[in-house]
Parts: C-alpha cells; structure tokens; sequence
C-alpha cells in the first residue's frame, strides 16, 4: 500500500475541471498556487504520512475562503496556524464552516485523533465561482449532466489512496447526499453514505445548539470507525 500522503498531494496535482462548464463558471483550483501547495503538502505530511485506512467525509467544493486559500478541506488559515501548528503567509481571517469542523476535531480528541480516522475531501475537489461569488457543484445548470462521470473518477481514484468502502459520509443532508446517493447506487463504492449536517448551516441557522450536531459527528463517526474496524 503507499503512503497516505503522498496519493493525496499526487493526486491533487493531477486535477483537472470536468469538461463543458457553463459560460460564467470560472474553476478553483488552490493546488495550482506553490504557495498553497507547499502548504497543504506541510498539512498531508503531518498527519497522512502512514498506510492507514480512513473513512472518507466528502463535502460539497472547496469555497474562495477555506480550502481555497489553504488547500486543506474546511480549514481556514487561523485554524491551520493556531490548531495544526502550520505557519502560513494568508490572510487570517476566520470560516464558519471551519470553526465548526474544528471545534467538533476538538471534542473528537484532536487533530492526531480525527485525522488518523478520517480523510475529508469532496465531491467537486475544484471550487467555482461566478461573478465573484462561490458556487456549489449542485447549483450549475444540468449538474448531474456535467459531473456524474467526473466525480465518479475523482471518487474512484480516492480509494486508492487506502479508503474504506464499508462507510463514508456527506457533510450536507441536502442535494450533496441526493446525489452521492444516486452516483453510489450506479458505481456501488460504498456499503452505506451517512449524512452529516453542514457546518455553514449549523454556524447560521442553528448556533445556539452546536454542541447538539457536534456530538452527531463524533458519535456518528466514531460508532462506522468501530464497524469499519469490527
């Protein structure tokens, strides 16, 4: 088996957009910046350095202000430097989505813990924007058209890496599940799909009781580790 980390940065070297986007819909694609690279490589090789097995949790696309600045899922630049101890030159201005995920990593055990059991990526690992704003994969006109063949190889090429294929989660219950959902009923790469509330959803719509979805995840997470392990 290779090394966790080093699929990982090879394979976020070798991305390209899916084929016939819409006029207007420009690609994120942070891996393309040596900046960012060099950064993410510093992250992948800190906590991926092994042959490990991991639960995938796949998220919607990277957005302008996380993963699109640092490279690394649902990590803004604050919680890079001040959890993962990983200096960075960018701007540290703080993501919703973000704090969340960190602070659930917290109540996890930590980084070691969750990033030795987990692997986040995405469905779409590019982001898009158009006019300036971010998009998600699912809101681009004909979406299932443009991205069932490519997110099925993005997924494919992931498992590669040293992925379980007995468990894997959605973070977002709406059309980001709707449509693993239906990409996993054609490919059949996992045993099971568990949704998992979205970060920025909670942080907006329901902070008052964020400990309630944070205890979800790790419950959740923690109980398919057990079985994946059984």
């Amino acid at each position: 088996m290779q090394i966790f980390s080093t699929a990982v940065l090879r394979y976020y070297q070798s991305l390209r957009p899916p084929a016939h986007l819409p006029k207007g819909v420009e690609v994120l694609n942070p891996y393309q910046n040596p900046q960012t690279f060099d950064i993410a490589s510093k992250f992948y090789h800190k906590y991926y350095h092994d042959q490990k097995e991991r639960i995938i949790c796949f998220g919607i696309n990277p957005g302008r202000f996380g993963a699109g600045i640092t490279g690394v899922p649902f990590t803004d630049p604050i919680r890079l430097a001040e959890v993962c101890d990983i200096s960075n030159p960018f701007e540290k201005r703080a993501e919703l989505s973000s704090r969340f995920i960190y602070d659930m990593i917290d109540a996890f055990g930590g980084t070691e813990a969750f990033y030795s059991t987990c692997y986040i990526s995405a469905v779409s690992p590019l982001g898009y924007v158009k006019g300036g704003i971010n998009l998600n994969y699912y809101d681009i006109k004909g979406y299932k058209t443009l991205f069932e063949e490519y997110a099925a190889r993005e997924i494919k090429q992931q498992l590669a890496f040293g992925i379980s294929t007995k468990v894997a989660f959605s973070i977002g219950k709406g059309k980001n599940i709707q449509f693993l959902h239906w990409l996993n009923e054609k490919h059949a790469f996992f045993e099971q799909i568990i949704p998992l509330p979205h970060p920025r959803w909670v942080m907006q719509y329901r902070l008052k009781t964020k400990e309630t979805y944070i205890k979800e995840y790790v419950e959740k997470i923690q109980k398919s580790d057990k079985m994946r392990n059984s």
